[in-house]
């Protein structure tokens, strides 16, 4: 009777170890929306005037662990206003690609300028909060940003 389980149970255990083995491998893997979600996304937060801002969202937000980011933008929208931006005004990205949108309104964000006198492990940041018009470049589907490209200033 054991022996009858144990043959059944068999296949299964080894089904289930090869499914593991095939999906294991992407699991850790951070998608381009999440490491737009992790680089530029402080839905909950804002610098309010707090100077080390910067340096403390870059180290936990891991751009400082191999090396210091030279300039990164949070975001203090909640995430769906960020989302709707790609399907807002279309504009030609940095690079030449057709693919990034600005925002219609102005949003409330974080830029993070690494410091002349920064050296790496040490990275500081100059804080500066603006009320700027965002450009994100956009892809997959469901269509969501999964690159910060720059901000612009309000045109009129």
């Amino acid at each position: 009777m054991a022996l009858e389980k144990s043959l059944v149970l068999f296949p299964l255990l080894v089904l289930v170890l090869l499914v593991l083995g095939w999906v294991q491998p992407s699991v850790g893997k951070e998608s381009s929306a999440m490491k737009f979600q992790r680089q530029h996304m402080d839905s909950d937060g804002s610098s309010s005037g707090n100077s080390a801002y910067c340096d403390q969202m870059m180290k936990r937000r891991n751009m400082t662990s191999e090396s210091c980011k030279r300039v990164n933008t949070f975001v203090h929208e909640p995430l769906e206003d960020v989302e709707a931006v790609c399907f807002q005004e279309n504009v030609t990205c940095k690079n030449g690609q057709t693919n990034c949108y600005q925002s219609n309104s102005n949003m409330h964000i974080t830029e993070c300028r690494l410091t002349d006198s920064a050296k790496y492990p040490d990275c500081t940041y100059k804080t500066s909060e603006k009320e700027r018009h965002i450009i994100v470049a956009c892809e997959g589907d469901p269509y969501v940003p999964v690159h910060f490209d720059a901000s612009v200033e309000d045109s009129t």
